[in-house]
């Protein structure tokens, strides 16, 4: 039985790292982190001799990527380009990219995979119920799945949740994805959520329902729910201040829960893709574990090859969640850096990282349907002048 979803609306006011391989390069900007948008937000270049002196990007190659998302399609939308944490281009139309906080799609799955790489490393620590790493079988961390609906379950690491390796029902095979909590764990009596579509580990097919289970395993891991924990432990030291969770329905064995899925502005986005920037580092805290900034520039699986279920992607662009989008293949992948990082979701949406570049990009349309992600990175990537400029 297909269920509308439920959400919880947040509004609050607070105050609130690239890989290491580039971490010299961006160490002179890491003193910079914005304040919340309500206290002045960020720091914006509008003049051409400032976005070239100050951020090393080339105001005409800017302008061009301006007409080329708004000639993209036709949905409302916000973007932004921020590079040395200077918003360096911000398109709007009909939209906010302050306060619109309109559903984010699979930009989601990134965050829900940097939000469990947050609640791994506090338990080694033993701030959490329960103590869990990437390579523990994740089933062990989701109570409400007993008893399991196909004994393969029990082989499924954590990690193959976050990088579509995990079998648990994939995109394009007649399963809606939003659903009550029993069906999306196999007890809803319909064989295509009960059984896995492969072996665990054996190939890769995209999966939104493997993303639900990994905020079920947020909640049994930390003794909160996913949508608090990712509040209060990734939103608020950001200083993100608006934001939604979508919370889904179950039976009582089977409880009602927040899923993944969420909605940020583009802006806020952009504050995720920053600390990720900075090796998960946000002014003097360590809110991302810099081990899962390292780990998301490569692949985190065996699969290689374009799979059933792939979007036409090589399987060696899917990490922790956030994708390679050099590592794509064929034409996808051309003149884009190859430490770049990027989450691209149904409508348009994306927040993305350069980390060699110290360049952030995001679009948040709340929409659906394809778009030309690729393009976007490779065109930002391309206003960056040859040689910075002055710092």
């Amino acid at each position: 039985m297909k269920v509308l979803p439920q959400f919880t609306l947040c509004l609050a006011l607070v105050v609130g790292g690239c890989s290491g391989q580039h971490l010299a390069t961006t160490r002179k900007q890491a003193d910079y982190f914005p304040p919340p948008e309500s206290q002045g937000g960020w720091r914006k270049l509008d003049r051409p001799d400032d976005i070239r002196r100050l951020a090393g990007m080339d105001p005409a190659k800017l302008e061009d990527l301006k007409q080329w998302l708004l000639q993209s399609d036709d949905r409302p939308f916000a973007a932004v380009v921020i590079r040395h944490g200077y918003v360096v281009l911000e398109v709007v139309r009909d939209h906010s990219s302050i306060a619109n906080t309109k559903d984010v799609k699979s930009c989601a799955k990134a965050i829900c995979a940097t939000v469990l790489a947050i609640a791994s490393e506090e338990s080694q620590h033993g701030k959490t119920p329960r103590r869990m790493t990437f390579d523990d079988p994740a089933f062990d961390f989701i109570p409400w799945a007993q008893p399991l609906s196909d004994p393969r379950k029990a082989q499924i690491k954590v990690k193959q949740l976050l990088n579509h390796t995990s079998g648990i029902t994939p995109e394009g095979y007649w399963v809606a994805n939003v659903q009550k909590w029993e069906y999306i764990l196999g007890h809803g009596g319909d064989g295509k959520t009960a059984s896995l579509y492969f072996d665990p580990g054996t190939t890769l097919e995209y999966s939104t329902h493997g993303l639900y289970h990994a905020a079920l395993v947020c909640e049994n891991v930390t003794g909160q729910p996913y949508d608090q924990y990712c509040t209060e432990h990734l939103l608020q030291p950001l200083g993100i201040e608006h934001w939604w969770f979508q919370i889904l329905d179950g039976d009582a064995q089977h409880g009602r829960h927040a899923s993944h899925t969420l909605g940020l502005p583009a802006r806020e986005l952009a504050r995720i893709a920053y600390c990720m920037l900075h090796d998960g580092r946000w002014d003097q805290q360590q809110v991302i574990p810099r081990w899962f900034v390292e780990q998301t520039a490569a692949p985190t699986h065996n699969v290689t090859g374009v799979t059933k279920k792939s979007f036409g992607r090589d399987a060696r662009s899917w990490s922790h969640g956030w994708e390679l989008p050099a590592l794509e293949g064929g034409e996808k992948g051309k003149e884009i850096p190859p430490d770049a990082r990027y989450k691209p979701g149904s409508g348009g949406q994306l927040i993305g990282l350069v980390p060699s570049l110290d360049l952030v990009l995001t679009r948040q349309t709340g929409k659906s349907g394809e778009w030309a992600y690729e393009d976007y990175v490779r065109r930002a990537a391309a206003a960056v002048l040859p040689k910075q400029g002055a710092q």
